[in-house]
């Protein structure tokens, strides 16, 4: 950890198809942009010209099915480069916990927009990204990689390769994603039993939960793990009452909950 805080890392890719390459050439940089960021971060106003929403809406989207291929062979490529960044130095937990912090900041349309809008220059994206790096204490070859994809011009694809580096974290790890949704946030003791259920279902060494709220379950959990949440485990109130209607044959009932 102390030799790699102390090591600029860089990836260099300029076609989807090739893996990043490292080296050691990009040094964090220095900001005094006086933006502020917190878990509550104000979104950054943006007024984009005509030309520019055009762009930001292509990028958004991917430029189709050949663009989103694409993107999702680069996404892979760069992803697959962190996580080897992140092993080497034994950081693969806290970069994953990195990632989960840069999924919730580019999460924001805003601050989304105002990375992959093209008349926006250079330094100021870097300059936020210093902000962001700062008041979230991302690790040096975080906030490095953050700088290759603005220089790349491929800050766009940020959402893809998040996804893509949970996908190589858990493969590296052994480790098995479930995703908890409930109807209010559930206790910690609870969430360790449902990780012992699903670690027995999978085999999996590990087990990672992630949490979500959804009001309309009423009350109890749905759970859903294995290749892209393909299978599910529903005890909500919900679906209970989905099948009390199915089995009196209610069909033309409709449930308002």
């Amino acid at each position: 950890m102390a030799a790699l805080q102390h090591t600029p890392i860089s990836l260099q890719s300029q076609t989807p198809s090739s893996p990043p390459q490292l080296s050691s050439t990009l040094t964090p940089r220095t900001s005094t942009l006086s933006f502020s960021f917190s878990s509550t971060f104000t979104p950054i106003p943006l007024k984009l010209s005509s030309s520019a929403t055009a762009v930001v809406t292509l990028r958004r989207n991917g430029g189709g099915a050949l663009g989103a291929r694409m993107n999702a062979s680069a996404a892979a490529s760069y992803a697959t480069a962190l996580a080897d960044v992140a092993k080497s130095n034994n950081t693969l937990e806290t970069t994953a916990g990195d990632v989960e912090k840069i999924e919730k900041f580019f999460g924001e349309p805003s601050v989304f927009d105002f990375f992959i809008n093209p008349t926006i220059d250079l330094d100021k994206k870097r300059q936020v990204l210093d902000e962001i790096a700062k008041s979230s204490t991302l690790q040096p070859h975080t906030v490095n990689f953050l700088n290759i994809l603005v220089d790349a011009k491929r800050i766009d694809l940020i959402k893809d390769i998040v996804k893509e580096y949970e996908v190589v974290y858990n493969k590296i790890t052994d480790t098995e994603l479930a995703i908890v949704t409930s109807v209010v946030k559930l206790e910690s003791q609870h969430l360790a039993q449902i990780a012992k259920q699903v670690q027995k279902l999978t085999g999996a060494k590990n087990v990672r939960i992630k949490t979500e709220i959804d009001p309309s379950l009423v009350a109890g959990f749905t759970v859903r793990y294995g290749n892209s949440g393909s299978k599910l485990i529903d005890l909500s109130v919900k679906k209970q009452l989905e099948e009390i209607a199915a089995e009196l044959d209610l069909g033309d009932i409709k449930l308002n909950l």
